[in-house]
């Protein structure tokens, strides 16, 4: 059973227009995708995470919803029609992120880019948030993304070290810290962001760890939330961690020099992206 803190509701009736310009541009959000809890406050305020290269990822994430399989070749036309969305939607902070793409010899980093491009010309009145794979740590595909004009890269270690091995199979730890590190050294204007999910297994020392972990590769901002299975054949959730220790996490993350911290059961990477400052 799941505690009382974890009953919201998901407003599916509130998302039909957002999913209808999006079908009709032919886009797809990982708030679809994934099956995020918060789609309905999201698409409601015609706030949405672009979901670019295609639905299908290389890699088999024990606790992700997102089909594992062979990718369809990228499409260069996506870039241009992710910039056409966030103009007509007027956003003021767009969150673009994808599937691990390691069937690419650049990991999809060059269509990254061209988004990053194609939303530039098309307005200035937009902060731009990349949620990037690692890239396999190729220093060629994080210059593209780092160099193309974004103002926020977020690069997710998901989990503890101890839980890799069972949870973000294909992934290495010390890889995301690597890649959240060499960012900074590519532009050092650019903020970085990274986020961790419980109720996997993590103890708390593990968990102050990472953070410390992530504030030694010089990362910014940092979302921490539940993890919550989106199915019986996903790994399973371990512990429902109450509101207080999310609190305790936040204010512990603070005093470690992060710039901003959303801590909460329904927290997700991009949920109230637009706050990070």
């Amino acid at each position: 059973m799941k505690p009382s803190w974890l009953n919201k509701k998901i407003q599916l009736g509130s998302c039909s227009e957002m999913k209808s310009l999006l079908r009709d541009m032919n886009l797809e959000t990982v708030c679809e995708v994934a099956s995020c809890p918060n789609i309905g406050e999201c698409f409601s305020r015609s706030h949405a995470t672009f979901l670019i290269l295609g639905k299908q990822c290389t890699r088999s994430c024990s606790f992700c919803n997102v089909v594992k399989g062979r990718p369809l070749p990228p499409d260069a036309e996506e870039p241009a029609r992710v910039a056409m969305a966030v103009k007509k939607l007027a956003l003021k902070h767009v969150v673009i992120t994808s599937v691990t793409r390691d069937d690419l010899m650049d990991g999809g980093a060059g269509i990254f880019a061209d988004t990053v491009r194609h939303i530039r010309k098309s307005t200035s009145q937009v902060t731009i948030e990349l949620l990037i794979p690692d890239f396999k740590l190729s220093l060629d595909s994080l210059r593209a993304v780092a160099l193309s004009g974004p103002d926020i890269i977020a690069h997710n270690v998901e989990t503890v070290p101890s839980l890799y091995r069972s949870v973000r199979q294909g992934s290495d730890y010390r890889r995301s810290l690597d890649v959240l590190t060499a960012i900074k050294k590519i532009s050092q204007g650019l903020k970085t962001k990274s986020g961790i999910m419980l109720g996997l297994g993590e103890k708390e020392a593990e968990v102050i760890t990472v953070m410390a972990d992530l504030r030694a590769a010089r990362c910014d901002f940092l979302s921490i939330g539940q993890y919550l299975a989106p199915s019986k054949l996903h790994y399973p959730v371990k512990e429902y961690v109450a509101p207080e220790q999310f609190a305790y996490y936040k204010e512990k993350g603070l005093s470690m020099g992060f710039s901003h911290i959303e801590s909460g059961p329904y927290v997700r990477s991009s949920y109230m992206a637009s706050e990070y400052k």
